[in-house]
């Protein structure tokens, strides 16, 4: 059965990479097909913008940074 061999194929990877110190995680990550992903993005880049220029320490930290990066 075909599905027998592909099963013992995959099994044998996984069982290798545990042996070389691997483990296997899941992550749940947001899914960019959805409608609106797109739109919730700029709306939270547009947020994070905003909070960046009203944070007058982080704008002297990073010219600070890039003057040193000139230098």
């Amino acid at each position: 059965m075909m599905t027998t061999h592909v099963n013992e194929r995959v099994q044998k990877c996984r069982n290798a990479l545990r042996r070389a110190g691997l483990r296997p995680v899941q992550i749940w990550v947001p899914d960019t097909r959805r409608p609106g992903f797109a739109e919730e993005c700029h709306r939270q880049s547009r947020l994070a913008a905003q909070a960046d220029r009203a944070d007058t320490d982080l704008m002297e930290f990073l010219d600070d940074a890039l003057d040193d990066l000139d230098e």
